[in-house]
C-alpha cells in the first residue's frame, strides 16, 4: 500500500519521519517501508494557496491513500487539547464578504457558487471515505486564511457555522482537491489550542504533535 503524508510544515510530522528512518529502510526516493506500506511525504507550506499548488504539481494518482496531518485549533470546549480527530466534513469559512454590521456572508449565500456544486454538499466537503476508517472520533472542520483570535470574530464564526469544531488553514483546500480528483484521502488533526482570544501561552504544540504522530504510526502499522 502506497501512502502519502501531506503536512503544511515539517515539524508537525517529524516524529513519524524519525520513527520510519530509525526502524525501517529508506530508499533514495525518500520513501519509507513499514510492514505492507510504502510511505512518502509532501510538505506543502502553510495556507490554502500553498496547499493547492503543492497538490496540483504532485503525482497523487499513484497513491492508495493520502493523509493530511497536522495540528489545529478547537472551536469546541467539549474537546481536549491533545485529542486527535479525523475530519470528515470541511468547508471554507472566510470565502465571501464581510457585511457592514460585522457579520459574514459566504459565496453560497451570495449566489456566486451553488452550495451543492461538486465537491460541496450544502456548502460542506464531505469525505466519503471516512466510513472505512473508525480508528478516531470524527469532527467538522473549517478552513480560514486568518485564524480567529478576537472575541467578537470568534463569536461570529461560531454562530455562522455552529457545526464547526476544528479550525485549520489548509484542511478544506486539501479536501477540495482530493474530492474533485476522486482520490482516497483522510484528514487527521490534533488539537494544540482552543480558538479563543489569542494567547500562545495556552497552546500545547508539543503534546499535540506527539499525539498526532502516535496515531499516524499506529494507523500505518495497522495496514
Amino acid at each position: 500500500m502506497k501512502i502519502l503524508i501531506v503536512s503544511a510544515t515539517p515539524f508537525e510530522i517529524l516524529p513519524l519521519k524519525q520513527y520510519l528512518g530509525e526502524n525501517n529502510i529508506s530508499t533514495e526516493s525518500k520513501t519509507f517501508s513499514l510492514k505492507n506500506c510504502q510511505v512518502s511525504f509532501l510538505e506543502t507550506g502553510v495556507g490554502i494557496p500553498a496547499t493547492l499548488y503543492a497538490l496540483s504539481v504532485s503525482d497523487l494518482k499513484s497513491f492508495d491513500l493520502i493523509i493530511n496531518a497536522g495540528i489545529a485549533g478547537s472551536l469546541s470546549r467539549n474537546f481536549e487539547i491533545g485529542q486527535v480527530f479525523e475530519i470528515n466534513n470541511e468547508r471554507f469559512a472566510d470565502l465571501g464578504v464581510q457585511e457592514k454590521n460585522g457579520t459574514f456572508t459566504d459565496v453560497f449565500e451570495l449566489g456566486l457558487t451553488d452550495k451543492n456544486q461538486p465537491p460541496f454538499e450544502n456548502g460542506w466537503i464531505v469525505n466519503k471515505n471516512t466510513a472505512n476508517f473508525n480508528f478516531l472520533p470524527k469532527a467538522f472542520g473549517i478552513t480560514v486564511n486568518k485564524v480567529h483570535g478576537e472575541s467578537k470574530s470568534i463569536e461570529i464564526i461560531k454562530n455562522k457555522y455552529p457545526e464547526a469544531q476544528i479550525e485549520t488553514m489548509e484542511g478544506a483546500s486539501f479536501a477540495f482537491y482530493c474530492a474533485l480528483q476522486k482520490l482516497n484521502y483522510l484528514q487527521v488533526r490534533s488539537i494544540s489550542n482552543f480558538v479563543e482570544p489569542r494567547n500562545r501561552k495556552n497552546w500545547k504544540i508539543s503534546l499535540a504533535i506527539d499525539n498526532l504522530n502516535k496515531v499516524l504510526i499506529d494507523l500505518i502499522s495497522s495496514f
